[in-house]
């Protein structure tokens, strides 16, 4: 069960990633470009956020699925 899940969340990250570089390839060069202007500091705090919003809507999935 937890393989699968696993399995799942990360065949679901790939497609949404994908789709941006097949669907806006400039617009992702542009973002990166912008985040590489960015202090380290500030880009290891949106990470930060990234990995807690994650962990959190994983929390609330567990919790909803029983």
């Amino acid at each position: 069960m937890v393989l699968t899940v696993f399995l799942l969340a990360l065949g679901l990250m790939c497609i949404f990633e994908g789709l941006l570089m097949a669907l806006a390839p400039a617009r992702l060069e542009e973002a990166l470009r912008i985040l590489m202007s960015l202090p380290e500091d500030t880009r290891r705090m949106i990470g930060m956020l990234a990995i807690t919003t994650g962990g959190i809507l994983m929390t609330l999935g567990a919790l909803t699925a029983g």
